[in-house]
């Protein structure tokens, strides 16, 4: 087993869904620790202000749901970020989501999927098997509590964060004679720009909906959460961290 760690200055880091929320403050993180962190999402103008204010940050327009990017990722990199060390695999969505299931559009229901389960495979594909040929790695997914019980109006993206679990645990098995690590992080409710996202932009409506919660985490929260798996050891894996607030409702 190689025993430096893998959180360390000079690492090379992926981070998808990284112009926002969960992905932004995970990049923060990851470039004050000395990383270089390459920021995937597809909003690469904000991509581009994010990798000119951090040292060694890299700008990577990325869409998940489109296949041939996902599978050219590495030969969109310059060749000194392509053999990546750890993988964030953030990127996620709940477009035209809270809604009965008969009640919302089909193509909204199909995206959600195609966003939060095609594209962490597709992106997982393009990733580990260079983390497998160098003998370390680290995956870190985002699931969620929708992933451990289903709630109402949330039947889509409950089903999306229950694959996602299987998915993760399924990785740790197939892996589990190498020294790849698998963690998933499943966060409770945090406050970032997703709830605006899922009402198509509205962000008044958005802030209505976090205030009705009694507590919200913050994107640092989850951020920290991310860290605390990527500082263990290399003889530890956090196989799963349920991350939610402390007035939980």
């Amino acid at each position: 087993m190689n025993e430096e760690r893998i959180l360390r200055p000079g690492a090379v880091a992926l981070v998808t869904g990284a112009s926002a929320g969960i992905g932004l403050a995970t990049v923060e993180a990851l470039a004050a620790k000395g990383l270089r962190v390459i920021c995937a999402a597809r909003d690469k103008p904000r991509l581009d202000k994010l990798a000119a204010r951090l040292d060694g940050a890299h700008a990577l327009e990325l869409d998940v749901t489109d296949a041939e990017a996902c599978a050219g990722i590495l030969d969109r990199l310059p060749g000194d970020l392509r053999e990546i060390d750890i993988l964030i695999a953030n990127a996620g969505g709940d477009v035209g989501g809270r809604k009965r299931f008969d009640e919302g559009e089909v193509e909204d229901w199909a995206r959600t999927v195609e966003t939060n389960v095609t594209g962490m495979i597709r992106t997982c594909h393009a990733v580990i098997p260079g983390m497998l040929a160098r003998g370390r790695g680290h995956v870190v997914t985002l699931g969620s509590i929708a992933g451990l019980r289903t709630f109402t109006h949330g039947s889509i993206y409950a089903a999306t964060k229950f694959a996602v679990r299987a998915f993760t645990q399924g990785l740790r098995a197939d892996y589990a004679d190498t020294d790849l690590r698998i963690t998933e992080i499943l966060p409770g409710m945090t406050q970032t720009e997703f709830a605006a996202r899922r009402f198509h932009g509205d962000e008044k409506r958005g802030q209505e909906f976090y205030e009705t919660f009694p507590a919200n985490l913050g994107a640092v929260d989850i951020a920290n959460a991310i860290l605390y798996a990527l500082e263990q050891p290399p003889q530890v894996t956090v196989a799963q961290m349920v991350v939610v607030p402390t007035r939980e409702r």
